[in-house]
Order: C-alpha cells, then sequence, then structure tokens
C-alpha cells in the first residue's frame, strides 16, 4: 500500500474557494468510483491549513489525474496556495486500525 500526504495553506480569501473545489472534486470521485484507492481531505483548526491523504492498494495506480474535477483543484491550488506550491509526500505508517483498509 502506498500513502501520500500533502499539507497546504491558502490565502484566508480563498478559503471558500478551496472547500467548493474539494466538494467539486469529491463528488467526482464518488461518481467514478475508482477502485482500490482511499482520499480524504480536512482543514486544520487555523481554518487555512489543509490536508490530503490519499491511500493507494499495491498496484494501483493513483486515479486522481484522471478525474477532470481533482485536477482543476490541483491548478487552482497554485494561485490560492501561500508559500510553496503543496508536494505530495510518502507517508510511513506504523500504525494504524482500520484507516487505510
Amino acid at each position: 500500500m502506498t500513502v501520500l500526504v500533502v499539507r497546504y495553506e491558502v490565502d484566508e480569501q480563498h478559503v471558500a474557494d478551496v472547500e467548493a473545489a474539494i466538494a467539486a472534486t469529491m463528488a467526482a470521485i464518488e461518481q467514478e468510483r475508482p477502485a482500490g484507492m482511499r482520499y480524504a481531505l480536512g482543514k486544520l483548526p487555523d481554518g487555512v491549513t489543509f490536508v490530503g491523504v490519499l491511500a493507494l492498494d499495491d498496484g494501483v495506480d493513483n486515479p486522481l489525474p484522471g478525474i477532470p474535477a481533482a485536477r482543476r483543484l490541483q491548478q487552482d491550488l497554485a494561485r490560492w496556495v501561500v508559500g510553496p506550491r503543496p508536494v505530495p509526500e510518502p507517508l510511513d505508517v506504523v500504525g494504524a486500525y482500520r484507516l487505510f483498509g
């Protein structure tokens, strides 16, 4: 299993834009229902920092680039993010209970 984490901060004026883009992305994922993938995006208590977690079963390629709404979210984040563009990083899971499978 591959688990990736991404974290980014957005300008406060774009929080609603990010939330709307996340909702559109999740709706598109629900419609496509890609197999072997679990995905979550959330917002930290500061109100401007978002965290994403993507888990892919062994042998499953990331389907997000093939989902137009997910591609739009990535493109739009380039305008909304404060600081460097977010880069997904591998997460070495050292313990989990029913979160990834």
